[in-house]
């Protein structure tokens, strides 16, 4: 496992953690909950764009090219 991927998933545990403390307190600290979401939102972002587009690669044609030699 490459340090990126850890990062991101240190990333996202600790910005969950930190929004759901911010949230279960009575008077809860905005900052808090805006760190947790930010850093949850950076984890998430940094793990998205290593996953490549469905569109980055060919279509494939359900339709087969005749060749000269059947014809």
């Amino acid at each position: 496992m490459n340090i990126s991927r850890v990062i991101n998933t240190i990333s996202i545990i600790v910005g969950g953690v930190l929004a759901l403390y911010a949230q279960s307190q009575a008077d809860s600290n905005p900052y808090v909950l805006i760190g947790g979401v930010s850093l949850l939102m950076f984890g998430i972002y940094r793990t998205s764009r290593n996953i490549p587009s469905k569109y980055d690669k060919p279509e494939e044609s359900f339709v087969k090219t005749e060749n000269e030699h059947e014809v």
